[in-house]
C-alpha cells in the first residue's frame, strides 16, 4: 500500500493532522515539514509516489499546488482537503480509482465530519465500476470507457456484464449479465470486447514464475514475457507477482521487469519449491544447478497460483510459467455500490 502524504499550514491544521495520523494505523505517513523545505518542492517529490495526498487548509490552495503535477485519472493519487476545524472532508481527485471517496468516508466517520462527495454515481446511489474495480484488485484497460458506463446507469439504462470467472452475489442494480449495447467484461484476456462498447476490467491475479541464465538482459526478458503472453492471449495487466528461486533474487532482468510492471517480487528456496505439490516438467539440468527439478512452474504455484495456465516455456536460457488462483467476480450491494 502506497504512503499517505499530509500537509497543513497552521498550528490548528497541524494539530488536526496528528489526530488524522492516529486514525490511519498501518499506513506509511509522510508529513510536510515546513522548516526543512518549501511546499511546492515537497509536492513535486511526493506526488508521483504516494497513494493519497491530504491537505488541511483551503481548497483553492490545494488545487493550485497540485495542478502542475496532474497526469490523468489512472495515474494521479487521491487528493483530499480537510478544513482545519475538522468539519468537512472533500475528495478533489481520483475519487473512484484512487480511493479518495473511500478515504473521505473513512475519515469523516472517525472525525465526526461531513464527507463532501460530488461524483454523480455516488450521490445517486449507483454502481461505480471504477471504485469496485480498485477494491476488487482489478485494473481497467480502457478507462476512457468508464464515462460511457456511468452515463448509461445515470440514464437508467441496463449495462451488460460478462465474466470469465464465477459470479458471487447479485450484481448491483443496472448491471445485468448478458448482451447489451454497452457492458463490462471481467477477463484476463487481451481480446475481451464482448459488447459493442466494452469496458475491460482485468483482475490482477496472475502469477508469473520465471528463471533465467545469469546476466540475461532486461530487454530480452521483457520481450520474451510479453510475446509469450500475447501468444496465449493474456493481458500483461493481469500480472500480480513475479516469482523465482532465491538463487536468482538479484538478477537485474527479473527485478527490472517486476519494478516496471508494478509486480510483487517473491523468491523461494530450492527446498520450498521442491515441497510444492503438483505435476511439473522436471529437468535433470535444472536439478543439478538449482537443487530443484523445476523453477518457473513451481514458483508460479508457490506464489499463489492454484493451476498452471501456461506451462514451462523456454527461450534462449529463459523460462516462464503462469499460474492463476481461484477467483470470483464478487459483488455486495452495500450503499448501492459493488464491493469485494
Amino acid at each position: 500500500m502506497k504512503p499517505v502524504a499530509m500537509a497543513a499550514f497552521t498550528p490548528a491544521g497541524r494539530a488536526l493532522l496528528r489526530r488524522v495520523a492516529a486514525l490511519l494505523p498501518g499506513r506509511e505517513l509522510i508529513l510536510f515539514q515546513p522548516k526543512s523545505e518549501g511546499i511546492r518542492q515537497w509536492i513535486a517529490r511526493e506526488f508521483p509516489r504516494v497513494g493519497a495526498l491530504l491537505f488541511v487548509g483551503a481548497t483553492g490552495i490545494a488545487v493550485r499546488l497540485v495542478a502542475p503535477h496532474l497526469r490523468g485519472k489512472t495515474k494521479d493519487p487521491a487528493v483530499l482537503v480537510l478544513d482545519e476545524a475538522g468539519r468537512f472532508v472533500i475528495p478533489l481527485l481520483s475519487g473512484h480509482l484512487g480511493g479518495a471517496n473511500r478515504l473521505a468516508l473513512e475519515l469523516a466517520s472517525s472525525l465526526g465530519a461531513t464527507p463532501v462527495i460530488t461524483t454523480a454515481t455516488d450521490i445517486n446511489g449507483l454502481f461505480a465500476v471504477d471504485t469496485w474495480s480498485a477494491a476488487a484488485g482489478c485494473t481497467i484497460a480502457n478507462p476512457g470507457q468508464i464515462k460511457d458506463i456511468s452515463a448509461a446507469l445515470l440514464r437508467g439504462e441496463s449495462v451488460g456484464l460478462h465474466s470469465d470467472f464465477p459470479l458471487q452475489g447479485n450484481p448491483p442494480p443496472g448491471i445485468v449479465p448478458g448482451p447489451a449495447p454497452r457492458g463490462i467484461s471481467v477477463s484476463c484476456a487481451t481480446a475481451s470486447a464482448y459488447f459493442p462498447v466494452t469496458l475491460r476490467v482485468i483482475p490482477r491475479i496472475a502469477v508469473l514464475g520465471a528463471g533465467c541464465r545469469k546476466g540475461t538482459g532486461s530487454a530480452a526478458f521483457r520481450r520474451f514475457v510479453l510475446e509469450t503472453l500475447a501468444e496465449r492471449g493474456i493481458s500483461p495487466l493481469a500480472l500480480r507477482a513475479l516469482a523465482t528461486i532465491d538463487l536468482k533474487a538479484q538478477e537485474p532482468c527479473l527485478r527490472d521487469f517486476a519494478t516496471e510492471q508494478g509486480l510483487e517480487f517473491r523468491t523461494f528456496s530450492a527446498a520450498a519449491l521442491a515441497a510444492v505439490p503438483g505435476d511439473f516438467k522436471a529437468s535433470a539440468l535444472v536439478q543439478r544447478v538449482t537443487g530443484v527439478d523445476n523453477v518457473c512452474e513451481r514458483a508460479a504455484v508457490a506464489a499463489g497460483g492454484i493451476r498452471l495456465h501456461i506451462g514451462k516455456t523456454a527461450k534462449s536460457g529463459m523460462t516462464l510459467a503462469l499460474a492463476l488462483p481461484a477467483w470470483s467476480c464478487c459483488f455486495s450491494l452495500a450503499g448501492g455500490s459493488g464491493t469485494v
